[in-house]
């Protein structure tokens, strides 16, 4: 029988996050595209960073209606690397002009977000904007990747950082650092169980 769980972080309702995240508001507009594999991701980072912001929605699928509708009134871009994609900080200086951004973030691996661009024309042909170089994710057990590969949560925390400063978005992370601080810790006791195992067998 599976444990019974948090119907807004979606965690084991013994491991609930739900008080560690935040409520923040943002001029940036946040429309998640989620591949319906992630839904089942042990971190699920995506769902953490729409709870936490305000102005921000979470859309579950591969194939999506109407998004053209929910970008109506912002100047929106797909945060998707690309070698024309623009910076941040550029986009940034233009919103002072253009009003207000919307942010279209795909939530997947690099294949099923590409997936979701093939399915999604309209999002496909959106401008692209991209992530400073070099950065680097603080979930450290799962290799990532490429270089710079970092969670959907750290993307928007980074991309909401820039867009909105002096404004910071740290305080979305601290769920999901303690999603990790929890799978270090059974990770620890994994091994430490293997090993005692190991030492009493050799005796």
């Amino acid at each position: 029988m599976s444990r019974p769980r948090c119907a807004a972080c979606q965690r084991p309702e013994s491991h609930c996050l739900c008080a560690l995240v935040p409520r923040l508001s943002s001029a940036t507009r946040l429309l998640i595209l989620q591949h319906p594999d992630e839904t089942q991701h042990a971190l699920n980072t995506a769902r953490l960073a729409a709870l936490g912001l305000v102005n921000s929605e979470l859309l579950v699928g591969e194939q999506f209606e109407g998004l053209e509708a929910r970008w109506e009134g912002y100047t929106p871009w797909l945060l998707f690397p690309d070698e024309q994609a623009e910076s941040l900080e550029h986009i940034k200086a233009k919103a002072e002009h253009s009003g207000k951004t919307m942010l279209v973030i795909p939530d997947g691996t690099w294949r099923k977000a590409r997936k979701l661009l093939y399915l999604n024309p309209c999002v496909a042909a959106l401008p692209r904007v991209s992530l400073p170089a070099g950065l680097s994710s603080r979930y450290r057990l799962r290799k990532a990747p490429a270089a710079g590969a970092v969670s959907t949560i750290e993307a928007i925390v980074t991309a909401l950082n820039i867009l909105e400063m002096p404004k910071r978005f740290d305080a979305l992370l601290a769920p999901f650092e303690r999603l990790i601080e929890r799978q270090i810790e059974a990770m620890g006791k994994e091994v430490f169980a293997k090993n005692h195992a190991l030492k009493r067998h050799h005796h």
